[in-house]
């Protein structure tokens, strides 16, 4: 590779025809797009800033929006457990007072009950003594009858019969 030398002056422009064309159709080109190509891009670009300027104040519109739903979601969320609360509340008193019913009603029936099976018993035990009496009485009369030899009247064996059981039953047996 050679370097050939050119002879000339370094940095001076020659002004020839060729260049006052390429003057002449860089100031048409710069008119045109100055005239009708740079409006259009202004015009596009502040469009497009807008509408991004729009699409922000929407975003932010949407977000206080957003958020004010958040916050009466977390209102209603709050309304609600403590309604839950209220429920559960009244549902352990329910549940309190129905077990306190409950057991009121089973201690008067289990007193009722002590009640009819004391009552029965002491029927059971009045017909009891009044068969051994009875029994009693009979065998007194059947021994009276051997060891006298006699039958009483009826109405006289009754009132010594009534007598001696009335004595053997308070306890004062006196002969």
């Amino acid at each position: 590779m050679q370097f050939l030398a050119t002879t000339g002056t370094a940095g001076v422009i020659d002004i020839n025809g060729t260049v006052i064309v390429e003057l002449i159709t860089f100031l048409v080109m710069l008119a045109v797009l100055a005239r009708y190509v740079y409006p259009e891009v202004v015009k596009i670009a502040e469009a497009r800033q807008r509408a991004v300027a729009e699409q922000l104040k929407q975003a932010e519109a949407a977000r206080a929006e957003a958020e004010e739903k958040l916050k009466q979601a977390e209102e209603k969320l709050t309304e609600a457990r403590h309604t839950a609360m209220t429920v559960i509340e009244g549902a352990n008193k329910s549940g309190e007072q129905l077990r306190q019913e409950l057991k009121t009603k089973a201690e008067e029936d289990s007193k009722r009950i002590l009640e009819g099976a004391r009552k029965e018993i002491e029927a059971e035990r009045d017909q009891a003594v009044r068969t051994v009496r009875g029994e009693v009485a009979s065998l007194v009369v059947a021994a009276t009858e051997k060891v006298i030899g006699v039958t009483l009247d009826q109405q006289k064996h009754r009132e010594l019969i009534d007598k001696a059981i009335q004595e053997v039953a308070s306890g004062d047996v006196s002969r």
